[in-house]
């Protein structure tokens, strides 16, 4: 693709008063005559790690085979979703499943470890832990964005069940030495992406004297629109109206009163409401993959070991005692329809990227996202084989065409890691305990 008209940088952001909004890419960041891929408008890797707790129901040593819920099989046109992954069913070309794949670092420690060792595959050495995935791809895809990483949660970390706090309820370290906590307070994050201050106090304070972001500026946002084709608008117009709808989910957590509920450290911000929680947050992150504020995310999409509860699904029990299913039927289909749900938010997250345009594709296109978890049998705490994915078309680094790939037996995350260490252009040739890579990915 060229583009002849006059161009902006890729860098421009809007500012008024006390605030700065990044853009999205736009044609016209394409320098006159010149090729899309010489620029620095090239489209650049998107990557995210979304962790769902307590496995998937797999292979039941009571029920057989037959009661697997979340194993695909095949590849190509005779790909097949199961029930738990099947509303990636519109996305099922960019899927890549693994079956036989297993992380020793997590074997034996029940819950604990689980998250942190989710992306290190590595045991830790007292509280510290190596370096994870997600912080090892910001050194080379995201340092000269304003974020290198973003690490979100749609509720608190800290669960009894997994602990009660400490290092190994992030599922990033930056280091061996620094674990990243992983916010879950909506609020937060966007005055983070799109306030201004200089402490947590003074953005809230900012926000609160100030209905919209976009209001602040709207004098230079009609100078921009009017240098741009309507391709260009049309983008820019989509882009405005999703950062204003964030910023409401955004205000309704803010505005929340618990002056009359006696909860000692409530966390102010967090959404009543599960689905819009779960949803700003995937929200959150698709706009800062959009305007390029950061190309790595963590998102904890439900907590290890929580005890949250899904009443909108007509499931009795919170999460982690339902995962104790003791094999009774049951409670085994309420823990395959808690399971479905976390996919289906998933799967919402991925058609605002499929929607989004980035160049000469979307930003699904251009993106890498794993997901899974580090458990297999929850009513076990097994380790083997653990349930994850890969969906994304990678910048063209991925297979696309959608498939199960059946792994030696207990072949190590790690070589995952390794693997899309790789496709984002890192040579390296060692991660975790990795034996190797995976051909076919």
């Amino acid at each position: 693709m060229f583009n002849t008209k006059k161009h902006i940088s890729r860098r421009t952001v809007l500012k008024g008063s006390g605030v700065s909004l990044a853009l999205p890419f736009l044609s016209a960041m394409v320098p006159a005559s010149t090729a899309l891929a010489q620029t620095a408008a090239n489209p650049k890797t998107r990557t995210g790690f979304f962790y769902i707790p307590h496995g998937a129901i797999m292979f039941n040593t009571k029920y057989g085979p037959e009661w697997d819920r979340w194993t695909p099989s095949g590849s190509g046109a005779d790909f097949k979703l199961n029930e738990i992954n099947s509303p990636l069913e519109p996305f099922k070309k960019y899927v890549t499943s693994f079956g036989n794949m297993e992380n020793a670092a997590a074997a034996g420690s029940v819950h604990v470890r689980n998250p942190a060792t989710w992306l290190s595959a590595t045991l830790p050495n007292g509280n510290n832990m190596s370096t994870t995935l997600d912080q090892v791809m910001t050194k080379f895809i995201s340092q000269d964005t304003q974020f290198p990483s973003l690490e979100l949660s749609s509720e608190t970390t800290i669960q009894v069940a997994a602990g009660n706090g400490g290092p190994f309820t992030t599922l990033s370290f930056r280091d061996e030495h620094t674990p990243l906590p992983m916010e879950y307070n909506p609020r937060k994050v966007f005055l983070r992406l799109f306030g201004e201050g200089d402490s947590p106090q003074e953005r809230v304070a900012m926000a609160r004297q100030k209905n919209s972001i976009l209001d602040l500026i709207l004098d230079r946002t009609n100078t921009l629109k009017a240098s741009l084709g309507g391709e260009d608008k049309a983008i820019l117009d989509g882009y405005l109206e999703n950062v204003r709808e964030v910023e409401r989910q955004a205000k309704m957590a803010g505005n929340s009163n618990l002056s009359k509920i006696k909860i000692p450290n409530a966390p102010i911000g967090e959404l009543e409401d599960f689905t819009a929680q779960v949803r700003v947050m995937y929200d959150l992150l698709a706009l800062a993959y959009q305007a390029d504020l950061t190309r790595v995310g963590t998102y904890v999409t439900v907590a290890e070991g929580t005890n949250r509860s899904y009443p909108f699904l007509n499931v009795t029990g919170g999460f982690h005692p339902i995962s104790h299913h003791a094999d009774d039927l049951d409670r085994i289909k309420m823990l395959v329809q808690i399971q479905k749900w976390h996919m289906q938010m998933f799967a919402e997250f991925l058609k605002k990227m499929a929607d989004t345009p980035d160049g000469q594709g979307s930003l699904l296109d251009h993106s890498i996202f794993m997901y899974g978890s580090n458990m297999s049998n929850s009513n076990q705490h097994s380790n083997y084989p653990i349930p994850n994915l890969v969906v994304g078309g990678g910048n063209g680094k991925l297979k696309q065409g959608g498939q199960h790939l059946v792994l030696p037996d207990r072949t190590p995350i790690a070589n995952l890691h390794l693997t899309l260490l790789q496709k984002v252009g890192h040579e390296q040739d060692h991660f975790g305990d990795s034996t190797g890579t995976i051909s076919g990915v």
